[in-house]
């Protein structure tokens, strides 16, 4: 380096040297008063994850699986399904005061209603916590007194945690709706099931999801899961919030009203008058039609199922599946199987329910990457496989991204998880009861 580029440098050294000294021993002794300021949100999100690990986990909220034998013959519609889902809204609904959540790690809890296939025979399941076991069985026999249920283990401790490996192979999805939550997708109500008065001339979706299932070889399996939780007042909630006030907006839209007048504050008002220029509401433009009267036949629909749909109980769901089996006779067209199923709730003009998470990895354009694509996909799998067996949401724990979930009422909720009849579902591999059950008599002494 030049003597002279040496002797400026020490010139300036000089000069910003009595400045840097005091600022470098200030940082020295106080660099971490701001740290509390920066990392706390991180340390809110660690430490409400670790207090709601801590409740859930703990012996009095542990988790508890009940299958669902059904008898032969269901004479119930699925409108009963729909008022068990009413219950069950009712019995599980306990958001957390700012204590429970902060203090004591408390959650609202959700359930899961699941349908799966195991060596080709279909069971019926449902998981929850245990403080609700009463109320829930309580639910079920109200509307389907013929059941039974009992305990069981977790079915998915019953193959191996850590698939895929050598040995077995999967391939899963999470599902999401395709249009705005305030669309219903096609429910119960819009197949031949409520208006045909003889059970073998009705229409039931799910018959053939069970028949699909029976098809299952000893060694596949088909897991589909839909973990519900209770919405119910719109201040607690944002998403709750956010889906009503969207589903008015969707309505006054289609209705083509007006937005109302902003209202003008007192001040600008006041500035107004003032310089000169007071605000005065604009004239009103009558129609000669009014705009109800201009509505197609089919906007009609919309804004009836928007409003049929706001109008009863709701829950945050989340829905997935997966097709697992070993690898010698894991066929990867079987998944479909799901999307057959999903697929009988499509309606063009209101809603549908599309995968979004899914264990393929799509390749990229930068051909570096796609050499990092089988770790990829066996991440993905993982994780897809860790949710479901644990019950998580799709993002979790990070519990206000509310992407992977979506709201669905009582009714569309039943239409997806019903018990159907053996005339209507004539599935051999399912569990049924063969006989029904009387009660002892009253006067017998206990």
């Amino acid at each position: 380096m030049p003597p002279e580029v040496l002797a400026f440098s020490k010139t300036i050294w000089q000069f910003i040297h009595p400045f840097l000294k005091p600022i470098w021993e200030i940082f020295k002794d106080w660099w971490w008063v701001p740290l509390p300021f920066i990392l706390w949100k991180r340390f809110l999100f660690m430490w409400l994850w670790w207090k709601n690990e801590k409740w859930l986990y703990s012996k009095e909220y542990r988790p508890v699986m009940l299958e669902i034998k059904i008898p032969r013959e269901i004479l119930k519609p699925i409108r009963a399904m729909e008022a068990v889902m009413s219950s069950l809204h009712a019995v599980i609904y306990h958001p957390p005061d700012w204590w429970e959540k902060w203090i004591d790690g408390q959650l609202q809890l959700s359930m899961a209603l699941e349908i799966v296939s195991i060596g080709g025979a279909p069971h019926f399941f449902i998981r929850f916590n245990y403080p609700y076991r009463k109320a829930v069985e309580a639910a079920l026999y109200s509307q389907y007194p013929n059941i039974e249920i009992q305990e069981v283990d977790d079915y998915s401790k019953y193959v191996p945690q850590d698939i895929p490996n050598k040995e077995w192979d999967l391939w899963a999805a999470d599902y999401r709706l395709l249009k705005p939550d305030p669309y219903p997708i096609k429910t119960y109500a819009q197949f031949e099931t409520e208006s045909e008065a003889l059970e073998e001339k009705r229409i039931d979706p799910i018959a053939d999801l069970l028949e699909a299932m029976a098809k299952m070889t000893p060694d596949e399996q088909l897991w589909i899961q839909i973990r519900a939780e209770p919405l119910s007042q719109p201040d607690e909630n944002a998403q709750y919030a956010h889906f009503l006030k969207e589903g008015e907006e969707i309505r006054d839209k289609i209705a083509r009203r007006k937005k109302p007048p902003e209202p003008v504050s007192m001040l600008k008002e006041m500035v107004n008058v003032i310089s000169g220029n007071p605000s005065a509401p604009p004239a009103e433009e009558k129609e000669m039609i009014p705009s109800e009267m201009k509505m197609t036949p089919g906007e009609r629909e919309i804004i009836t199922a928007v409003e049929q749909k706001m109008s009863k109980p709701a829950f945050s769901v989340g829905v997935r599946f997966i097709y697992l089996g070993k690898r010698d006779v894991f066929y990867n067209p079987n998944f479909r199987l799901a999307f057959t199923y999903f697929n009988e709730f499509v309606t063009a003009n209101l809603n549908n329910i599309q995968p979004f998470h899914v264990t393929k990895i799509k390749k990229s354009w930068f051909l570096p990457y796609n050499l990092l694509r089988p770790r990829r996909d066996y991440l993905r799998c993982r994780r897809l496989f860790r949710n479901y067996r644990e019950r998580f949401s799709p993002f979790y724990p990070r519990f206000k991204i509310t992407k992977g979930t979506f709201i669905l009422n009582t009714e569309e909720l039943a239409s997806l998880y019903h018990f159907p009849s053996a005339i209507v579902s004539p599935v051999p591999t399912i569990p049924r009861i063969e006989s029904k059950r009387g009660g002892p008599p009253p006067e017998l002494p206990v």
